[in-house]
């Protein structure tokens, strides 16, 4: 399944924190200037300007954070930071941003989560993976990481255990459009499997049972009912 949907979604938490999160900094702690550019970066990504928010984010994170530590800030920095180096496709950096955050907030399942994000953007299936489970381990319904374990499974051909992701997903919010969509694409992929099984096995049998046929048809001795074993033929002999 495409990643078609997942930036959205993306931009919908994005926008959620720059909503939230910088009234958030700004009512919890004194403005500084770690904090003004904080917010400076979340106006900018808010309005679709990807480079500049980064700048403004490094601004923010080369200041002094003692302040913005004592709220979720800091933490949105390296969330939001990391999402908009996602939009320019800027994978490699994206992870390091992602880690980085994750040094000081290892439990944060949408660092976990966007980290698998850009792994799979850079094919690294595996790693993927890895960063969705650890994404579960903290909210073991987080929808989106499911369908994201899903698309990565679906990625590398592994059909079966995508199914089992999407209706983890489905579980969780029922009549999810991505899961939905995902789930029958995995289905139709795994369902060759079956098929292809069982005409490996009737080919077999029809090779076995041919063999059979041949073989008595035309290796098995024939004997002669009229002679008995042990016992020699006289015929053509005079007495």
């Amino acid at each position: 399944m495409k990643f078609r949907q997942f930036i959205h979604i993306l931009a919908i938490v994005a926008l959620v924190a720059c909503s939230v999160a910088p009234v958030l900094a700004a009512e919890a702690v004194p403005a500084d200037e770690a904090t003004t550019f904080y917010n400076a970066g979340e106006l900018l990504l808010s309005n679709g300007d990807f480079e500049r928010a980064i700048t403004s984010f490094d601004q923010a994170l080369a200041s002094n954070t003692t302040a913005m530590q004592r709220s979720d800030a800091l933490l949105y920095v390296y969330r939001d930071k990391g999402y908009a180096q996602i939009q320019l496709k800027q994978y490699n950096e994206a992870i390091k941003t992602f880690d980085l955050g994750l040094s000081l907030y290892p439990k944060d399942n949408m660092l976990w989560n966007n980290k698998g994000y850009a792994n799979y953007n850079l094919g690294r299936y595996p790693d993927a993976i890895a960063s969705y489970d650890n994404a579960l381990k903290f909210e073991k319904n987080y929808t989106i990481a499911l369908i994201n374990k899903g698309d990565t499974f679906a990625k590398m051909g592994q059909y079966q255990s995508a199914v089992d992701s999407y209706k983890l997903a489905l579980a969780t919010d029922p009549g999810n459009r991505d899961a939905t969509a995902g789930l029958a694409a995995a289905e139709q992929g795994a369902a060759p499997a079956i098929p292809t099984t069982t005409i490996i096995i009737v080919v077999l049998v029809i090779i076995i049972a041919a063999g059979a046929v041949w073989y008595l048809k035309f290796r098995k001795p024939v004997t002669n009912p009229e002679v008995k074993p042990n016992e020699k033929s006289s015929k053509g002999k005079k007495k």
